[in-house]
């Protein structure tokens, strides 16, 4: 026992300094799951809401009703066409940004990356405003540009397709500043030394992008493709200011669904059941990631 004690008084402090991230977040994250999951099995809405004598257990009746609900069928393969187009092309788009400001210090490239971060944190009200003049059938840019080339003008948010390719380039468009200061960070952290050898053995630009530089990175583009790929799958805003889901649910996403079950048709239950699906899609895509980059890391 007195062991114990002095165990205790030993490592106390360091218990203290993390008690009240611990006590955040149990509050804010892990106890709202709980109850999220809860509420996932039963009839909850707006009269449960109001009185907790009305709300019945539905045992799984919601997660059934999901997989034969085509909206949300919908939304989960719009939300993959989503992750699989846009993840990609935000970690390209963003490493090739990174690349190109990485090896200038003047007051150019420094103003460029302002340029570059700044759709990162620009409400995305204020974003939507200004896409939605560009993707404008009559009068927006895209259509005048097509029109230089002969082209006939495009229903850029009437078209379910053509739709969910826009709401992409914009989201990648918005997505790239925040990833593009990971990589440059990650950039600015390979030693010289590595290069001045290569140059000394002949290598060209090319092979020290490709055997220096790239696999430098791989860090950088794990934590990258992490966060990116999270932020996908839970793709929301967009669809949400920009199409509202139309046409047709042809920009459905998950979270979207999510998001009008449980606060427009006050459908809790439902929007909840829906809420840990994405979760479960959330949590085996991350062990995935891990999985194939300890694969990487062995080899």
């Amino acid at each position: 026992m007195k062991q114990h004690a002095n165990s205790w008084q030993k490592y106390k402090y360091p218990y203290l300094f993390i008690a009240p991230a611990i006590l955040l977040l149990t509050v804010f994250s892990i106890l709202p799951i709980i109850i999220a999951l809860v509420i996932s099995f039963t009839d909850m809405d707006l009269v449960g809401l109001a009185d907790y004598s009305n709300i019945q257990g539905a045992g799984f009746t919601n997660y059934l009703g999901l997989f034969k609900d085509p909206v949300f069928i919908k939304s989960i393969v719009n939300t993959g066409i989503y992750v699989v187009i846009g993840v990609p092309l935000v970690i390209l788009f963003a490493m090739t940004a990174a690349l190109l400001l990485n090896y200038g210090t003047s007051w150019l490239f420094n103003t460029f990356r302002v340029v570059y971060y700044l759709p990162s944190i620009t409400n995305i009200v204020a974003v939507a405003v200004v896409w939605g003049y560009l993707y404008n059938s009559n009068y927006g840019l895209f259509n005048y540009i097509l029109s230089w080339f002969g082209l006939p003008a495009q229903q850029w948010l009437q078209d379910p397709m053509l739709a969910k390719l826009s709401l992409i380039l914009m989201a990648v468009w918005k997505s790239i500043g925040l990833n593009m200061i990971i990589f440059l960070a990650a950039l600015q952290g390979i030693p010289r030394s590595y290069y001045e050898a290569a140059e000394i053995d002949g290598a060209t630009g090319w092979k020290k992008l490709r055997f220096i530089t790239i696999p430098l990175l791989s860090f950088a583009t794990f934590f990258v493709t992490i966060t990116t790929l999270i932020g996908w799958i839970q793709f929301f805003e967009e669809p949400l200011v920009m199409t509202k889901g139309g046409p047709l649910n042809g920009t459905m996403s998950m979270a979207l669904f999510i998001y009008n079950n449980g606060f427009k048709l006050s459908d809790f239950g439902y929007a909840a059941s829906g809420s840990f699906v994405l979760f479960i899609i959330i949590i085996i895509a991350t062990i995935v990631q891990f999985l194939v980059k300890r694969k990487e890391v062995e080899y």
